[in-house]
């Protein structure tokens, strides 16, 4: 089973490296790419004086309106060329709705296609628009951090630490896991009273070569403050070329306050991340 809808959400026309990556992903798994135009009105009506209300709200929905129409337009120009089987669609949402909008959309896709949502130059709403294809939509999720190298996935990294993030992640990104050339079981700092006990990581290889997975198995000790720079570096040491791992195992409430493993390699990865809850 392959990744046959894909689907990426669009605000702006700046995101070229998304697009272009949703189209390799596309081609790569002869899939269908859904093009999401999203126009966000980010105006709060309570904010303006009595009576201005409601022409401030209606003015800020039509310049949104007439954004998500222009963007589709440049969209549908851009993707006439490509051979590959597309469609384009376009909606406006206010903030509180944005979640809801983008999480039906991603729930019925195999495969989600967004850039980093924090760094330089990133739309304010990638933030929300990651979290309600994760959550909302419950759909995985493949972050790209720039422009998406060809070829990609030749060797993939699984960040396993056991919990159910991470399983969800793993079987959502097994096409892609049985496509490699080699993949790396990463373990950081196991507990020895784990459920896994003395062999961190055995069992989900054993799973992963009966899928015909090229799975070997690598436990790291917790040398670095931070899980995803300990990751990030061996990425770097195997030429890993993607990150399958779990999303939010905590809050998003504490990983925004605090971090967390999820926030950081959001935040610092290099290589493309395939994530999932």
């Amino acid at each position: 089973m392959g990744y046959k809808s894909i689907l990426t959400v669009l605000t702006n026309d700046m995101q070229h490296g998304q697009l272009d990556a949703a189209v390799a992903v596309t081609r790569r798994e002869d899939a269908h790419l859904e093009v999401f135009c999203l126009g966000v009105d980010h105006t709060q009506s309570g904010y303006y004086y009595a009576g201005a209300s409601a022409y401030v709200f209606q003015e800020a929905i039509d310049k949104a309106i007439a954004s998500a129409a222009e963007l589709e337009e440049r969209i549908r120009e851009r993707l006439t060329p490509e051979d590959i089987r597309w469609s384009v669609d376009s909606a406006v949402a206010q903030l509180g709705g944005l979640s809801t909008l983008v999480g039906m959309r991603a729930r019925y896709c195999d495969l989600v296609v967004l850039n980093r949502p924090y760094g330089k130059d990133v739309s304010p709403d990638a933030e929300a628009i990651t979290e309600a294809a994760l959550f909302e939509g419950t759909a995985p999720v493949l972050i790209v951090p720039g422009e998406l190298a060809e070829p990609f996935g030749r060797k993939i990294l699984i960040a396993w630490n056991q919990s159910n993030e991470a399983m969800a992640a793993v079987r959502r990104a097994l096409p892609l896991l049985q496509a490699a050339d080699a993949v790396e079981i990463t373990v950081v700092d196991p507990s020895p009273s784990g459920p896994e006990r003395s062999d961190p990581g055995g069992a989900l290889c054993q799973m992963l070569t009966r899928h015909g997975v090229k799975a070997e198995i690598a436990v790291l000790a917790r040398t670095m403050p931070q899980i995803s720079d300990i990751l990030n570096r061996r990425a770097t040491e195997i030429g890993a070329d993607m990150v399958v791992m779990g999303a939010y195992g905590h809050s998003r409430f504490r990983q925004a306050i605090l971090g967390g493993a999820t926030r950081n390699m959001l935040e610092k990865a290099k290589v493309p991340v395939l994530m999932a809850r």
